[in-house]
């Protein structure tokens, strides 16, 4: 690593993190409405086309973290790591079945949640509420990592001084940038993030297709590089006596491949953030464009993990991989293009972090503070309530990555992976059928969670006793898989045998407010409109 700060490579950092700065206040008079409405604040005001809600897609879901932690685990692991790639390629066949009934359900209700569709569908505050804690629970550790990255990324540049310096100095230029990203988001809501992903999307674009061809000419071709590669993975690790990894997974750790990559797939349009995205959407038909362009966003992927491959040739040090890949560009591009790179991440870290905070906090005042301490709210204060959370929400955040090492943020992540899981069932299930009962759901959503958390609670690894990873012994097969999956699994056999036994004890269903054309609905239909809420119909927007 270099001694000092690099001058060139942080002021093109600064005045690209300047250009989305202003970028994001301006967005605040983008097409904008009502500013007192959380459609207009949390959803942009429904309006987005195909491009702007591609860019956004591909924001929120390709993060500063994906772009240092995918390639970080390559270099640490090998190709363990690509299960990245495959779970994005399963993703979107998954989604185009059931993201446009979601989008059309919830642009004729009025819903802003995922937790709105579940308390319409199933007639259940309490299924509602577990959806929309989880989904508070899962993104808070995940907007963690976005300030992990462009935490690395000022490492790599030398800001903020060496591990000795004060703590308000060493961490103050994140600070900044959390301030700056807390005023926008306050500001302009979604609106922000989806002009500002323009920028971001770009410059990755840019710096991975540079470095796909730049790098491996300069280390004497790919040949080189993965012989390289294969030679520092066959080294024994000290930590475990085995070796530090392989260029292809190992058959014992096949089923922990094809579960990871199937149970991420299953989990990543749960996030509150996913859907927030989604919902932005202007028509049906946007959102089935998107499905099918969003994979050119894997393509990026595929490539960005062989930087993984390239910091071992390469000779990379770092005793955090998480600063493999930042440190890889500072070595070998020139320093003003090391900054565009350190700038995309730093971007890649913004966008995210932005929608992120906004989804949270509409789950927080919809679900939560609507339902439950101020039915009658307005749809000024549901978005003044909206506004405040997302403040919170990335405090909390600053605060756990300022106070707690790393690798729990990393950790609780991947926690949250678990836990999103979860909530597959009320939220897909119940977009293709009534059948389950909203009992069933919520004790197969209790079970998958008690299950989750206790079994990653049990993983160690060679650093830590609790929560070292996410895979363990799958019950009645013996391999090792994602417990994420192994609940998942749990949760709908628990929602499926209990739904027989209420539904023969004849237990009181909710009322479902949604009809079966509600689900193929799109904006231009005839007689399609918003239906809000009671406590909002009629009030003005």
């Amino acid at each position: 690593m270099k001694d000092g700060v690099n001058g060139v490579a942080l002021a093109v950092f600064i005045f690209f993190f300047l250009a989305v700065t202003v970028m994001g206040f301006l967005a605040a008079r983008w097409r904008r409405a009502d500013s007192d409405s959380l459609d207009e604040w949390g959803l942009g005001g429904r309006s987005f086309g195909t491009w702007v809600t591609w860019f956004l897609l591909g924001g929120d879901l390709y993060t500063a973290y994906t772009f240092v932690a995918v390639p970080a685990a390559i270099y640490a692991a090998g190709a363990a790591g690509f299960f990245a790639v495959p779970y994005t390629i399963l993703v979107y066949p998954l989604i185009f079945t059931f993201l446009p009934r979601l989008w059309s359900v919830s642009h004729k209700h009025g819903y802003v949640t995922t937790s709105d569709f579940v308390r319409g569908r199933f007639g259940s505050k309490g299924l509602s509420l577990a959806v929309a804690v989880t989904g508070i629970l899962a993104t808070m550790p995940y907007i963690a990592l976005q300030l992990v990255g462009i935490q690395a990324v000022l490492d790599v540049m030398g800001v903020g001084g060496g591990e000795d310096t004060n703590w308000f100095v060493k961490d103050l230029p994140l600070l900044i940038a959390f301030g700056v990203l807390a005023a926008y988001t306050y500001s302009s809501g979604l609106r922000a993030p989806a002009l500002i992903a323009f920028v971001k999307d770009t410059l990755i674009y840019i710096v991975i297709a540079v470095a796909i061809i730049y790098i491996p000419i300069k280390l004497g071709g790919f040949d080189d590089i993965f012989a390289k590669a294969a030679h520092a993975f066959s080294q024994t690790n000290p930590a475990t006596g085995k070796p530090r990894g392989a260029l292809a997974p190992a058959e014992p750790g096949q089923w922990t491949y094809a579960t990871l990559a199937l149970g991420s797939a299953l989990a990543l349009f749960m996030y509150p953030h996913s859907i927030t995205a989604t919902l932005s959407s202007r028509s049906r038909e946007v959102i089935r464009r998107n499905t099918t362009i969003l994979p050119l966003y894997s393509l990026m992927l595929g490539l960005l993990a062989l930087l993984g491959f390239m910091a071992i040739a390469a000779g990379v040090k770092v005793t955090n991989g998480q600063l493999a890949i930042p440190q890889l560009f500072e070595d070998m591009f020139p320093s003003w293009f090391a900054g565009v790179a350190f700038a995309a991440i730093g971007i890649g870290a913004l966008v995210p972090a932005a929608i992120m905070s906004i989804a949270a906090a509409n789950l927080f005042t919809r679900n939560i503070y609507k339902d439950f301490i101020k039915p009658d709210a307005t749809p000024a204060q549901e978005t003044k309530v909206s506004k405040l959370v997302s403040l919170l929400v990335k405090v909390g955040a600053l605060v756990f990555v300022l106070t707690m090492d790393k690798t729990v943020a990393i950790n609780f992540q991947l926690l949250g992976g678990i836990w999103i899981l979860q909530t597959f069932p009320a939220l897909v299930g119940g977009l293709f059928t009534r059948w389950f009962h909203r009992w069933a759901l919520l004790a197969g959503w209790a079970v998958g969670m008690v299950y989750g958390t206790f079994a990653a609670y049990g993983v160690a690894s060679p650093t830590q006793a609790h929560f070292g990873g996410s895979s363990k012994e799958i019950p009645g097969i013996g391999e090792i898989g994602y417990i994420g999956l192994t609940a998942f699994v749990l949760n709908v056999v628990v929602a499926v045998v209990l739904t027989f036994a209420l539904k023969a004890a004849k237990a009181p269903d909710g009322i479902d407010e949604t009809k079966p054309e509600d689900y193929t609905a799109d904006a231009g239909d005839p007689g399609v409109q918003v239906e809000l809420p009671p406590a909002t119909a009629g009030a003005s927007h």
